[in-house]
C-alpha cells in the first residue's frame, strides 16, 4: 500500500496523452498524492514515457487486441474488460484512491462503465468529458461518478481546457486524500437503515425516521424517482444497511405501466438476495409519473390525472395496473425469506391525494391490490392497518414490525 494517496489517470493516449500528462503532472505537484496513467487508447503514442499502464499491459490478460480490424463497437468493449479487470485488481490491492478518466463519448463510455461496475459509491471517481453538459444519465447511473463538462474538446492543451483539467484534477486529488484517511479510520456510526420516500409518503416517513433515531439507527432516504430505488438496490448489495423499511414502491408502477420513474425490474430484490430485514408498503403505487402534461403520452387519454406541479404530471393507476402490482409485490417477496420480510398495508389509502375526498381516492383499484397481496402467495406475515399511509399509526406499526425482526436478528 503507498505511502500516499494514489490517483488512476485512464484515457486515449495516442489522442489526449498532452491532456492526460497534464492531469498527471498536476495531482503529483499537489505534494498530496500519486498519479498513474492507464492507457485505453487503439494505438500505441509515440511517446509513452509517461504511461505507467500501457495498452499491451491492459490487454494481456483479456487474450484481446484493438487494431485496425476492430469495430469500434467491439474495441470499446475490449478496452471496458480489460480496464474493469485492471481497476478491480488496483482496487483489491489497495492500490489507488481515485480514478479520473477524460476524454470524448469513447472514453466516456469505457469509463463509466467500468468505474460503476468496479468501484463502490463513496469511492472518488470523477470523469471530465465532452458529453457532460447533456443527459449523463447513463454514464452515472445509480452511481455518484462526478462528471465534468470539458467545455473545450479534450484535444490539444489551450488555457480553457488547463483551466478545466487543473480543477479536475485537483478535484480528484482532495477526493482521493479523504478517501485514503477514511481507510485506516473504523466507522464508529449507528447501523443503518434505508427507507424510500416520496413527496406524497413525507410525512409517514418523516416520523418513521424519528422514530428509528430514536431507537440508535442511522437513517438513508431514498427518493423513489427511478435513480433513487436504483442506488439503494445498490447499497444493499454494498452491505451498507441492516434494515430496510421501503415505505414507497412507486417506481414499480412506473416500470409496469410506462411512467418516466422506472428503476428498471430489479426494483425490490436486494434486500432478499441480501438476507436483511424488510418492511415492505405501497406507497404511492396509486400514481404514475410523467413530466409536463403535454409529455403524457396519447394512449393515456381520459385517464384521471393530477398536476402535482408544472414539471411532473401524476395519472392514477386503475384497478387492473393494481391488480398486476400486487402480484409482482407477491413475486418478488415470494423469494425472501418469512422470518425477515414484513408487508404492512394501509386500507385508507397509499398516498397524500389517496385519501376520502382527495383525487386520487379509488377505493376498487385499492382494494384489488391489497387483495393479491392478501392472496398468501408472499410466504410473509402481511399486517393491515386501519389507516392511511401518512396517519401516525401507519408509521409506528411499518416501524415496530421492522424492529422486532432486526431485534430477533
Amino acid at each position: 500500500m503507498s505511502i500516499m494517496p494514489n490517483v488512476a489517470v485512464v484515457g486515449t493516449c495516442d489522442t489526449k496523452l498532452e491532456a492526460l500528462t497534464f492531469i498527471k503532472e498536476t495531482i503529483c505537484a499537489s505534494g498530496k498524492c500519486n498519479a498513474i496513467l492507464i492507457d485505453i487508447g487503439s494505438y500505441d503514442p509515440s511517446n509513452s514515457s509517461q504511461i505507467d499502464i500501457t495498452r499491451h499491459e491492459l490487454l494481456k490478460p483479456t487474450l484481446h487486441d484493438v487494431d485496425d480490424r476492430s469495430s469500434r463497437i467491439s474495441a470499446l468493449e475490449v478496452m471496458t474488460t480489460a480496464l474493469t479487470e485492471t481497476l478491480s485488481r488496483l482496487y483489491a490491492q489497495r492500490a489507488i484512491d481515485g480514478v479520473i478518466g477524460a476524454g470524448g463519448s469513447g472514453n466516456t463510455s469505457v469509463c463509466a462503465k467500468a468505474f460503476r461496475d468496479v468501484f463502490p459509491i463513496g469511492f472518488p471517481k470523477l470523469v471530465v468529458s465532452t458529453m457532460a453538459s447533456g443527459n449523463t444519465a447513463h454514464y452515472v447511473g445509480e452511481t455518484d461518478i462526478t462528471m465534468m463538462y470539458s467545455v473545450a474538446d479534450v484535444a490539444g492543451m489551450n488555457p480553457i481546457l488547463e483551466s478545466v483539467l487543473r480543477n479536475a484534477a485537483h478535484a480528484i486529488a482532495g477526493m482521493a486524500v479523504d478517501s485514503y484517511a477514511r481507510r485506516s479510520h473504523t466507522s464508529s456510526s449507528a447501523p443503518a437503515i434505508a427507507i424510500t420516500m416520496f413527496g406524497l409518503t413525507t410525512p409517514c416517513v418523516q416520523m418513521a425516521t424519528e422514530k428509528l433515531e430514536d431507537l440508535g439507527y442511522s437513517v438513508v432516504v431514498f427518493h423513489a424517482n427511478g435513480a433513487g430505488g436504483m442506488s439503494m438496490e445498490r447499497l444493499i448489495w454494498e452491505n451498507n444497511f441492516v434494515g430496510v423499511l421501503d415505505i414507497t414502491t412507486t417506481e414499480l408502477a412506473d416500470e409496469l405501466v410506462g411512467g418516466v420513474l422506472t428503476a428498471g425490474p430489479n426494483r425490490l430484490t436486494a434486500a432478499a438476495k441480501a438476507g436483511i430485514p424488510q418492511v415492505v408498503s405501497v406507497g404511492a403505487l396509486d400514481m404514475v409519473n410523467f413530466g409536463p402534461a403535454s409529455s403524457v403520452p396519447e394512449e393515456f387519454s381520459g385517464r384521471c390525472f393530477n398536476h402535482h406541479n408544472a414539471s411532473i404530471t401524476l395519472m392514477r393507476t386503475t384497478r387492473d395496473e393494481c391488480a398486476k402490482l400486487g402480484e409482482i409485490i407477491a413475486d418478488k417477496l415470494s423469494v425472501a425469506s418469512p422470518e425477515k420480510t414484513r408487508v404492512v398495508l394501509p386500507l385508507r389509502g397509499f398516498s397524500g391525494i389517496d385519501v376520502e375526498g382527495g383525487p386520487f381516492r379509488d377505493e376498487e383499484a385499492d382494494i384489488a391490490l391489497l387483495d393479491a397481496l392478501r392472496s398468501g402467495r408472499i410466504g410473509c406475515p402481511v399486517m393491515e392497518v386501519d389507516a392511511n399511509i401518512n396517519d401516525p399509526s401507519f408509521a409506528l406499526a411499518a416501524v415496530t414490525a421492522l424492529e422486532e425482526m432486526l431485534e430477533s436478528r
